[in-house]
């Protein structure tokens, strides 16, 4: 059962360099979470098994099983939350963690911040999927965005799997139909993240939006780019 308390939600913290799981879960126990901390995929399994996470932070580079296909595994059986710890440097693995199914990042050295308003957002955005019920349902297209249960269905009413960055970003396109919104705009509705003229997180995700729910990816006509401003949701 998902906390309805979220400072008592579950975290991982996932990092091969014991100094820096320390000061994480220091930082964020002195917040109120319960904190679990591991060195590696095999460690990460372990503090799986007793009791779910709701969110794990996963360092990018681990030994042995990457971050990458950690989060690419976690995605396919698992709503929890994931942050990946990155380099300043790793802007292709963060782009490819999007790709994955990450729902957000953040660079080394971890400014704490800047750590904590993200992981309560991210809580609040996965509890809120799993505790939510039917509230508001809103077509566009061959699809149904169910607000409340937080779910895309197809015209078969088949369900659309989004990680939670995908659908916030989708419903953020679905309320202001035929507006063009620039990345700014689009960053600021759905993650609340600090803008950054060279973060191409909303490109991925747009990108995997179009994969999921285009008739053709490659020519879209549901989300489309408007060079030099942003992009354009026609419904």
């Amino acid at each position: 059962m998902v906390r309805q308390d979220r400072t008592d939600a579950r975290l991982g913290v996932v990092d091969d360099d014991a100094s820096i799981r320390e000061t994480l879960a220091g930082f964020l126990e002195a917040e109120g979470y319960d904190v679990r901390c591991a060195a590696d995929a095999d460690g990460l399994d372990r503090l799986m098994r007793p009791d779910p996470l709701d969110l794990v932070l996963l360092d990018i580079r681990l030994p042995g099983v990457d971050g990458l296909t950690l989060t690419r595994a976690l995605r396919a059986r698992s709503e929890l939350g994931i942050i990946l710890i990155t380099g300043r440097n790793d802007k292709v693995d963060r782009i490819l963690g999007l790709e994955y199914g990450a729902d957000d990042y953040i660079a080394k050295p971890v400014d704490e911040r800047e750590l904590l308003p993200r992981v309560r957002n991210l809580l609040r955005r996965v509890g809120h999927s799993r505790l939510a019920s039917p509230t508001e349902t809103l077509r566009f297209g061959r699809h149904t965005l169910d607000l409340g249960r937080r779910l895309v269905t197809d015209e078969t009413g088949g369900a659309v799997p989004l990680t939670t960055a995908e659908f916030d970003l989708l419903a953020v396109f679905v309320r202001h139909p035929g507006q063009v919104m620039s990345r700014e705009r689009l960053i600021a509705a759905s993650s609340h993240r600090r803008f950054d003229p060279l973060d191409r997180t909303i490109d991925t995700l747009v990108r995997r939006l179009r994969r999921k729910l285009e008739v053709d990816p490659e020519r879209p006509s549901l989300i489309t780019t408007v060079h030099g401003a942003g992009y354009l949701f026609s419904a």
